[in-house]
């Protein structure tokens, strides 16, 4: 799968997209198949403000159990519930379907200080 370049990363494995003053946050396609076939997503509640770098829930595949952090601070306005029933959408289509929750009043220095996607390609080189 390529690298969408619309979106921003962190080091972690961890994307971000802008979209309408928000931002929706997920995993990468690497994040996921590191983990191998996921099972259970845990999610933060909608309106819990998360800080960027604390984790904020967990993603459990049949290997492990991840903690998934928070790559900007803000205010949690949406999680994706179907990853309830369905946690297998971000093994299959972590940059669509698969997205995990989406965050508001986010700092522009938190922002600004994720990568492009040719500097996440370098990490993961």
């Amino acid at each position: 799968m390529s690298l969408p370049k619309d979106l921003l990363y962190t080091e972690e494995h961890e994307w971000v997209k802008a979209e309408d003053g928000s931002y929706i946050i997920g995993i990468t396609d690497f994040a996921q198949d590191q983990l191998g076939d996921i099972v259970f997503v845990e999610l933060p509640e909608v309106g819990d403000t998360v800080t960027k770098g604390d984790s904020i829930g967990s993603i459990e595949s049949v290997k492990t159990v991840s903690d998934f952090y928070a790559p900007v601070t803000g205010k949690v306005v949406a999680v994706n519930e179907t990853l309830e029933d369905e946690p297998e959408l971000i093994n299959s289509n972590p940059y669509d379907t698969g997205w995990i929750l989406k965050l508001t009043e986010v700092e522009d220095a938190d922002v600004s200080a994720l990568l492009s996607s040719d500097d996440y390609e370098k990490v993961l080189d």
